[in-house]
């Protein structure tokens, strides 16, 4: 429809449909007024004569253009300052958002800083040591807790009974912390 709305402004027909003959003068006499306002509004030239098209398809889906009172460049400009107001809404809703989850990855972000790196890769490294030297069991009862499982699941995947899986692992906590600061002794 707005292909042909472009297309039909350079050929006016006599046997054409009286409506697309009065829509075809509108859009010659207002197109530059509309894509002004609206290039105002918004800046891109793209968007702005996307929503000028808007406009236009707006006024050929309303109809009648010389009905009584009817002040087609006023209805125009109305339409067209609502499309690019709503536009930049929109633009800045988005930018917005994508600014809060801009700043949401760049805090949930692993550390970049070398010095940090490496820290935190010695403390991992520390923990594996750690977990090598515990009773079996009890290393298996932390990985999985703090991989997120359940008592419940846990206590499926161990063959051990749910309700003995919280002072299994209040004990293999205790175990770890013990072994973790005589380790980190033993380093310094």
């Amino acid at each position: 429809m707005i292909q042909s709305m472009k297309k039909n402004v350079g050929s006016t027909d006599a046997q054409a449909d009286p409506h697309e003959v009065e829509f075809e003068s509108l859009f010659r006499e207002y197109w530059a007024f509309v894509y002004r306002i609206v290039r105002r509004l918004v800046v891109d030239p793209a968007e702005a004569e996307d929503l000028t098209l808007e406009t236009f398809f707006r006024l050929y889906q309303r109809g009648p253009f010389r009905e009584d009172g009817f002040q087609p460049g006023g209805w125009l400009y109305r339409v067209a300052t609502n499309l690019g107001l709503r536009s930049i809404r929109s633009f800045k809703r988005r930018e917005g958002y994508e600014g809060k989850a801009g700043r949401f990855a760049f805090d949930e972000a692993p550390e970049t800083r070398p010095v940090e790196i490496q820290a935190a890769n010695e403390d991992h490294e520390t923990a594996r040591r750690v977990l090598a030297a515990m009773n079996e069991r009890q290393a298996q009862l932390l990985v999985l807790r703090y991989s997120g499982m359940s008592y419940k699941e846990i206590a499926e995947t161990l063959g051990l009974s749910p309700t003995s899986i919280g002072p299994l692992l209040v004990r293999a906590e205790r175990e770890f912390e013990e072994k973790y600061r005589a380790l980190a002794r033993e380093e310094s």
